[in-house]
């Protein structure tokens, strides 16, 4: 009897001891698995860029069960086109919508940035999306550090000034914002306008207060940065078939398991295919928004244009990289 009470009180001992020791120990946390991730761009919350991030956001996480989260950051909140690809050099930035001020990292996508260099945004896709894209995304991951996982359509780049654009004459000494891309500086400059570099985030302000009087940018662009508000005309001048980069610190890349690397490029790739179906079917509608609330729209001869930018290509290209610029020619059949 005396044998069965002792085992009883040990084992109700045991039993307070280990309840005590279960409450006390630290409780298994999914946060501590979960790879936390993020993204910047310099457009608003109201752009299809950020359309087009919130769709990767919705994919990576869907795809991983969660394991994998992305935070974005838009407005130019971790700084501007170059401060975001210094970022993803240094690791500090996981993503990022980068188009042309690659090129001041890697030369050889200033190739792309050729006025009239495409006469169709299939012509662009068709050398992005083939061999000559691939050498050079390779370029790019080699010289700057950044590896693209796709490239997004933004359609063709139009002027907005306070003035009708009817012709090359229009252009002449214009002050025209353009990105701090060489290749858009020589172009407009051989035009014969006033190429003036500057950041996205500083373009409202400075076409409000006069400091240039005019810029260029695909519709969407336009439209999501309100630059109607500032602007009265819009010249159809197709000079260019943009695109924006969805890339990633290559520093990440490397950090990332084969298999979340599968979820990375597979969530790109959707995250494409919606921003792509977004800019062919939204564009038209922003354009008559803002021809409702007063944007006078223009279709100046642009052959004359494209003459003059076109005689800048040769010494560009044969700067940069001759031998890549001569197969793009080729690959378009020039």
């Amino acid at each position: 009897m005396l044998n069965t009470t002792m085992k009883m009180l040990k084992l109700a001992v045991f039993s307070a001891v280990s309840a005590v020791a279960l409450a006390a120990a630290p409780t298994p946390s999914l946060a501590q698995d979960v790879l936390n991730l993020k993204l910047g761009h310099i457009q608003s919350e109201q752009d299809l860029w950020h359309l087009g991030a919130q769709k990767f956001k919705d994919e990576l996480e869907k795809r991983s069960n969660g394991a994998i989260t992305l935070t974005i950051y838009p407005n130019s909140t971790l700084g501007g086109d170059r401060d975001l690809v210094e970022g993803m050099q240094m690791g500090t930035v996981d993503f990022g919508l980068i188009a042309g001020v690659l090129g001041n990292f890697a030369p050889s996508i200033q190739l792309l940035e050729l006025p009239y260099l495409f006469k169709s945004q299939d012509e662009f896709n068709k050398v992005v999306k083939g061999k000559i894209g691939e050498e050079i995304a390779g370029n790019v991951v080699e010289t700057a550090n950044v590896r693209i996982l796709d490239w997004w359509e933004r359609g063709s780049r139009q002027v907005t000034s306070n003035k009708p654009i009817n012709g090359i004459d229009d252009l002449k000494g214009l002050k025209i914002r353009v990105p701090e891309i060489p290749a858009m500086v020589t172009t407009w400059r051989a035009i014969g306008a006033n190429p003036t570099p500057m950041a996205w985030s500083e373009v409202y302000t400075g076409l409000e207060q006069g400091v240039i009087e005019a810029q260029e940018n695909p519709i969407p662009f336009i439209f999501g940065g309100r630059i109607n508000e500032v602007q009265s005309n819009l010249s159809f001048t197709n000079h260019k078939y943009e695109y924006v980069t969805l890339a990633i610190s290559e520093m990440r890349w490397k950090q990332l398991t084969p298999e979340q690397q599968k979820i990375v490029v597979e969530a790109a790739n959707a995250a494409t295919a919606f921003e792509n179906e977004q800019v062919r079917t939204k564009t038209d509608e922003m354009l008559k928004k803002m021809e409702a609330a007063g944007l006078k729209v223009s279709h100046p001869d642009t052959a004359p244009i494209a003459a003059a930018a076109q005689s800048a290509h040769d010494a560009f290209g044969a700067k940069v990289d001759p031998d890549l610029y001569n197969r793009i020619k080729q690959e378009l059949g020039r």
